[in-house]
């Protein structure tokens, strides 16, 4: 039967197994690739394809792989996917959001441990009512390394809890440009009074990839750091907030909670005598 995908390189990566590591780090942004490739030893981009760059290097002597995804979840299954297909089983999503809950200012680091699905991706992979849930293991090594480079001012904080993953970029900064303004902010509104913490576009997809690609054999393993740029419910409030494009404290969260899991995972195979 005529096919477009090939066992040998994967169709949108560009990719062969054995180009990546295990673990993944997991931008939105092609151009934030090499900024995040240089905290890894020996880095060098393995593809670029459409929205999708790719490095590998090493970190703690084990190959780590960095993939952008592109905007929005279609385009960061579809890496997921080819990614797992590749040999991959452990990502970090770094990405930016807008804060929801008043107590998040823009700087503060949000770990996702588990994302509404208020986005269509995730529809083609878990069942309604089915919660888009982070793994423990990496949600726990994020909060270690979350709370080493943080402290209690405002824009430096931390936050571990539920975040919003959405399709629509502008539907949240401007629902009345919306055919259903309603809608969109009578869920906002719930959202808000539920405690959600922030608001992104990805975070749904990747974890619904996870959950369904694990097996027994091969454990899926996925998490994510976000960066608030700033506190939308505290605009409308004329609040205090910070306002910041700088992701580099998310960055480095990723990068030390891979060391740890990567010194975890190691022991582990080491006690085991596997």
């Amino acid at each position: 039967m005529a096919t477009i995908i090939s066992d040998k390189e994967r169709f949108h990566l560009k990719i062969k197994t054995g180009d990546v590591g295990r673990y993944v780090i997991l931008p939105g942004d092609p151009g934030r690739v090499p900024k995040i490739a240089a905290y890894l030893t020996d880095a060098r981009q393995i593809a670029q394809n459409r929205e999708y760059n790719i490095y590998t290097g090493f970190l703690g002597g084990e190959p780590v792989s960095v993939c952008s995804t592109g905007i929005g979840g279609p385009s960061a299954a579809i890496a997921v996917e080819e990614l797992i297909d590749s040999g991959a089983d452990t990502f970090i999503r770094v990405g930016t959001s807008g804060g929801i809950d008043l107590s998040v200012f823009g700087g503060d680091l949000i770990i996702a441990e588990a994302a509404i699905r208020a986005e269509g991706t995730s529809y083609e992979y878990l069942p309604q009512g089915y919660p888009a849930l982070a793994d423990f293991e990496v949600t726990a090594a994020l909060v270690e390394a979350a709370k080493e480079l943080s402290s209690p001012d405002p824009g430096e904080r931390w936050h571990v809890g539920v975040v919003h993953s959405k399709d629509s970029f502008y539907g949240e900064v401007n629902p009345d440009g919306s055919g259903v303004p309603d809608n969109l902010k009578s869920r906002w509104e719930s959202y808000l009074k539920c405690g959600c913490l922030t608001s992104e576009m990805e975070c749904a997809a990747i974890y619904s990839v996870g959950l369904v690609r694990s097996t027994p054999e091969k454990r899926i393993r996925c998490g994510g750091i976000l960066t608030a740029l700033w506190n939308a419910e505290r605009s409308k409030r004329n609040l205090p907030d910070c306002v910041t494009d700088d992701p580099t404290r998310g960055i480095v969260c990723a990068i030390r909670a891979l060391e740890l899991l990567i010194r975890r995972d190691t022991m582990t195979v080491y006690e085991s005598g596997v």
